[in-house]
């Protein structure tokens, strides 16, 4: 009896030479992108604004290595993802619970849903200026910052997705006697999860940017400090090259960190894709 070769599937039961394609597409249009990004800066840099105004690449990517390698990064970045960790955490603290409550209860709902609306609308620059006026040069201010303009996205995403459990399986439940632990944990939180995470992430991206922007306006250290302390130097190279290396990092930690962390946690809907 002749046997027919198989090819052994990979993790999610996908063939390894489709993913193997999948892969060198991304790499292939992240370098395309990346290289065309470049490619345009040099272009306007060489022909229409000229090395003055917007220095070239390579000009940037100089500065960059000379800050890295004196160690003004690390010194300045720690208490920029400091303030920013505080802050995103003091979001989740306040967002999930506000979300909880507004996804299960009508009243609360009621209570919060204006207020998350309106907090959610004031934009950053706002908080940043509120920050400096009330608390001055302190650290408080950024982190209450990042988590006033974080909070609403978190409370209104877990909010839908309460709104959208399946409210049959609940009954369901109830019916076989299963208890509300065992309820939250194998049909609520199944449901709210992509939610909250689209929450999160969206919220990150958010709070990352309003931290610079009142470290920019009011801190003493800082990646955003150093931002502006390059404007007031009239140092366009200095400026450029700070505001790349904390943009690189955020785009690390979103395509390394919390990209990877969702596939892990909803690898169960990606086995059921095509």
């Amino acid at each position: 009896m002749s046997s027919v070769p198989v090819a052994r599937a990979s993790r999610g039961g996908r063939p390894p030479s489709l993913v193997t394609r999948r892969r060198v597409r991304g790499i292939a249009g992240l370098v395309i992108g990346v290289g065309g990004f470049l490619l345009v800066w040099t272009l306007l840099s060489a022909l229409i604004f000229g090395p003055f105004t917007l220095p070239p690449p390579s000009r940037i990517g100089s500065v960059m290595w000379e800050i890295v390698r004196s160690g003004q990064f690390i010194h300045h970045f720690v208490p920029t993802i400091l303030r920013l960790a505080y802050g995103f955490g003091l979001a989740l603290l306040i967002g999930f619970p506000v979300g909880y409550l507004m996804g299960t209860s009508r009243w609360w709902r009621a209570f919060f849903h204006d207020m998350t609306i309106v907090a959610g609308s004031i934009p950053g620059i706002t908080y940043a200026v509120l920050a400096l006026v009330v608390f001055g040069i302190k650290i408080l201010g950024p982190i209450l910052s990042v988590g006033l303009v974080s909070m609403p996205y978190v409370a209104i995403n877990v909010a839908e997705g309460l709104d959208s459990v399946d409210h049959r399986l609940v009954q369901m439940s109830d019916a076989y006697g299963r208890r509300r632990a065992s309820i939250v944990r194998n049909v609520l939180i199944p449901s709210v999860a992509p939610f909250a995470f689209a929450g999160v992430r969206l919220s990150f991206a958010l709070a990352w940017k309003v931290e610079q922007l009142t470290e920019v306006f009011g801190s003493s250290s800082g990646v955003g400090f150093q931002i502006r302390h390059e404007f007031e130097d009239f140092s366009i190279p200095g400026m450029l090259a700070w505001v790349l290396l904390f943009v690189i990092f955020m785009i690390l930690v979103e395509r390394f960190v919390l990209a990877k962390l969702e596939r892990y946690l909803f690898r169960w809907r990606l086995e059921d894709r095509p």
